[in-house]
């Protein structure tokens, strides 16, 4: 996915590089592509800016004013839970599969070519 127009505003908003801000955006991207399982929904794309926005604060001296409603509390709350409740199944999931890969070279299995 390409890097939002936004991205210069935010690196110079939060005092970090633009090149700085790239990364920050291609690591936002990737955790978020981990959470959905893809990269093209509407879900996606909100959780990549999000996590972008927040490494680019973390990483900066200043911290963007969001408009937000007062409620966002408890829906951060509510995201974060989600978040937190679906690495459960990533994990297991990744161990699944580290398990296959083990069993397949314990026993020299090879993968026929369709």
């Amino acid at each position: 996915m390409k890097a939002p127009k936004i991205l210069p505003w935010i690196a110079h908003k939060t005092g970090i590089s633009e090149e700085l801000a790239l990364k920050l955006w291609r690591r936002a991207a990737g955790e978020a592509e981990e959470m959905t399982g893809c990269c093209d929904s509407s879900d996606y794309y909100r959780l990549a800016v999000e996590r972008f926005i927040d490494l680019a604060q973390a990483e900066g001296n200043c911290v963007l004013v969001r408009e937000t409603p007062s409620v966002t509390c408890v829906f951060w709350l509510w995201r974060h839970q989600s978040r937190i409740s679906s690495l459960h199944l990533i994990a297991a999931q990744n161990v699944a599969k580290l398990l296959q890969l083990g069993v397949s070279r314990a026993l020299r299995i090879e993968k026929q070519a369709v």
